[in-house]
């Protein structure tokens, strides 16, 4: 359910930034992705092509993922 959310939430942010209205704060994005929606984060990333050059941003979603792969892998020993 996250990952839906947080892809509609990338996909509104690309729309408004194409017309050049108000955009989703980066938090906010990031926030959803800690919350369990970082694949669809990823996806969002991708299929929009969105904040795919923002490389303060992307350091930030991925260490969410690693997060949450360590966190997986730790659980899984």
């Amino acid at each position: 359910m996250m990952s839906a959310l947080t892809l509609i939430a990338y996909g509104a942010d690309k729309a408004q930034a194409r017309r050049h209205q108000g955009q989703i704060p980066e938090l906010t994005l990031h926030l959803l992705a800690l919350a369990g929606g970082w694949p669809g984060a990823l996806l969002g990333q991708r299929w929009f092509r969105h904040k795919t050059r923002k490389w303060g941003f992307q350091i930030l979603t991925w260490s969410i993922v690693l997060a949450y792969l360590g966190v997986w892998a730790a659980w899984r020993l």
